[in-house]
């Protein structure tokens, strides 16, 4: 008996179907929540090929929710894409596994999807996604948007040409200072019901059932029960990305600037709008440590990095030159 025999007794599925499945190479950007579970899923299922990107190292606040991971890769520190390639690797020896540790961005982007069939969204923030967004369509490949926060999970599948884009649905991307999981929080339930959606999309695109996909964003709190559905089964032909063609995500025109302070060891970052500077405050108060506050910036610690935050968005990131690091600190923190 195959070791996919229940997935193929499914009908829908079916053996031509696991045939597809086998078939497929997945791109995972984002290896944490959503992205373990999701990395789970796809070695189970027997895919051909998965490429999980991730630049984040393993903590022990990752455990609540982030399966596949230890105490022991903790305690490592070990690169989140390598701990989970490592796990996965002994779930299903005969999938194609490969660990990236590296910072999702417009330079390497092309690289990265070459040859992918499917984009999974593992990602924790919307720059990545508009990112995500502008690949995807670019180059014609289906991608799943997934997302959770606090109680509240979000899924679309993004089927280029053939249904709505992530701006077909949300033109802009929203402006730095909004909720994150490091200042907000994530419960469980939320996370499991942006992986359930995900998973089943995914499923139905890699068996060859694109047509029993629901071409709908899903949203959803998982603590008042809460829900909305918007549909998206069409482009919109005015939409600045599948419409008229216009990438300035993955052309490296739109998204958080970070610039390396010569001789200072530290990274400047500057979003593209301002924020809610008092919103964005009270939850990074809640969240770390304050060492300095006054009524024009706010400074946090962050092991051996302090992040210095300005009114108008502007946030400074001292102990490090390292762009990739001072990004991750910014989105964890402010969004």
């Amino acid at each position: 008996m195959s070791r996919y025999t229940r997935q193929e007794l499914f009908a829908p599925v079916g053996p031509q179907g696991q045939a597809h499945i086998r078939a497929s190479r997945v791109l995972l950007v984002g290896c944490g929540a959503l992205g373990t579970h999701l990395a789970e899923f796809c070695v189970r299922a027997g895919v051909g090929e998965l490429r999980i990107l991730d630049r984040d190292f393993v903590e022990e606040s990752n455990l609540q929710r982030q399966s596949l991971f230890t105490e022991a890769d903790a305690r490592q520190a070990q690169p989140k894409a390598e701990a989970a390639r490592l796990a996965l690797q002994r779930v299903n020896s005969d999938v194609q596994i490969s660990a990236h540790i590296e910072d999702f961005n417009w330079r390497n982007a092309l690289k990265l999807v070459d040859g992918a069939t499917l984009i999974l969204d593992g990602s924790d923030n919307f720059e990545t996604r508009f990112l995500l967004n502008d690949l995807a369509v670019r180059q014609g490949i289906p991608w799943v948007y997934a997302g959770c926060v606090g109680s509240r999970a979000v899924c679309m599948p993004v089927i280029p040409g053939r249904s709505a884009c992530l701006r077909c649905m949300l033109e802009e991307q929203p402006p730095a200072g909004g909720e994150t999981c490091d200042t907000t929080g994530v419960i469980l339930p939320a996370v499991l019901q942006a992986v359930a959606w995900a998973s089943v999309v995914a499923l139905k695109i890699m068996s060859g059932n694109e047509g029993a996909l629901f071409k709908k964003m899903y949203s959803s709190d998982m603590w008042t029960g809460e829900r909305q559905i918007l549909g998206a089964a069409t482009p919109r032909a005015d939409c600045p990305c599948c419409g008229l063609r216009e990438f300035p995500w993955l052309d490296g025109e739109r998204g958080v600037k970070a610039a390396t302070l010569c001789g200072r060891n530290s990274v400047q970052l500057m979003p593209e709008k301002a924020f809610d500077y008092e919103a964005v405050r009270q939850r990074i108060r809640a969240a770390v440590t304050v060492t300095t506050e006054n009524d024009f910036l706010l400074r946090v610690q962050s092991g051996e990095l302090t992040l210095t935050l300005y009114r108008n968005g502007r946030a400074l990131v001292h102990g490090t030159d390292d762009e990739v690091r001072s990004r991750a600190l910014y989105t964890k923190l402010v969004g």
